[in-house]
């Protein structure tokens, strides 16, 4: 068991390695774009630290030792990573608003509101449809391709209006400015092609830990007799997106509200859209109770904080930290089925 672990903690720090790679190119890429905040945030920066996410699932379903077992981590994986999203990562940043409060000069947290809307209005909408289609017969094959692509185009139409309404939010003053240099620019000169070399050796560094990762924790639900799909929604989640949302609690602590938050809202409608219709395409996309829960105190984590925004109620930290509440409460389901 101890040499599982080693190898689960070798590959977590080999994807997050990769993972502040990519992002540092992405923020990099959106500064020579002149992209506003909320793009970078919501897109560029959240598909970078939803990569390790997105791959786990992917390597899991066509590369898992088992049909069976690659299947429950690949579902496990796709609907465990908005939970973990909706509900223990806006934890952190209420944690972190409250704790640098004063560095802050405010205890609310503040995002661009056009950009939270929208980003939570595109991720209710694909996560419930890809909840309830998990309901119907898995004869109904028609249905569960069209709904996929609906998936997949809202996605591409949630992009483009986010980078429809960038260039007025720039002007406005939510302009995105670099926090670091490239990282290669301490070796190369600081150019565009080696933006694009960074983010591919980035690329291929998650690729390469997320398939140790999968296998590991095949391994690790062996030696403890636990249901795979219980460890895959718990633990795969955690390992591989929230150490990457260090990336907001540092931006929570700058003040920069928008990149925090978008951060997390725009990796919710990624992997709340694109990932669920692959789960459709290539998985039976069944419900069980533990897959069940997951789903509705997402749904329920999500329309809270649109409650939150369609009110214009004044985001405070114990409104972001109830929501861990409800991640507290998936885990007593969970270990209570065990």
């Amino acid at each position: 068991m101890t040499h599982d672990l080693l190898i689960l903690l070798i590959y977590l720090v080999v994807i997050v390695i990769a993972a502040e790679i990519f992002t540092n190119a992405v923020e990099s890429l959106g500064a020579k774009l002149k992209f506003s905040e909320g793009v970078t945030g919501s897109i560029f920066a959240a598909v970078g630290t939803a990569l390790p996410e997105t791959m786990v699932p992917l390597v899991a379903i066509f590369g898992g030792n088992s049909r069976e077992i690659s299947e429950e981590v690949g579902v496990g994986a796709i609907l465990g990573a908005p939970f973990m999203l909706s509900t223990l990562a806006m934890f952190l940043v209420g944690i972190a608003a409250f704790v640098f409060k004063q560095r802050r000069r405010k205890a609310s947290v503040t995002p661009e509101h056009t950009g939270l809307k929208r980003d939570l209005e595109f991720f209710l909408f694909a996560f419930s449809i890809a909840f309830f289609i998990a309901f119907t017969p898995s004869s109904w094959r028609l249905l569960r391709i069209f709904i996929a692509i609906v998936l997949v185009l809202s996605y591409f139409y949630y992009v483009m209006e986010t980078v429809k309404a960038s260039k007025a939010l720039a002007e406005k003053g939510h302009a995105t400015e670099e926090s670091k240099n490239l990282y290669l620019s301490a070796i190369f000169k600081d150019h565009m092609f080696f933006v694009v070399v960074q983010l591919l050796i980035a690329l291929g560094l998650i690729i390469a830990g997320a398939k140790g990762f999968v296998n590991g924790v095949e391994h690790l639900a062996e030696v403890l007799h636990m249901p795979v799909i219980a460890l895959s929604l718990l633990i795969v989640p955690i390992a591989t997106e929230l150490p990457e949302k260090v990336n907001s609690i540092i931006w929570i602590r700058h003040g920069k509200d928008t990149m925090a938050v978008g951060n997390i809202t725009g990796a919710m409608v990624f992997q709340g859209s694109l990932l669920p219709a692959i789960g459709i395409f290539l998985t039976p996309w069944t419900i069980n109770l533990t897959v069940m829960a997951s789903s509705i105190i997402t749904l329920f984590a999500s329309a809270w904080l649109y409650i939150l925004v369609i009110k214009k109620i004044k985001i405070t930290p114990p409104l972001l930290i109830a929501n861990g509440v409800l991640y507290c409460l998936f885990v007593f389901i969970v270990l209570a089925r065990i």
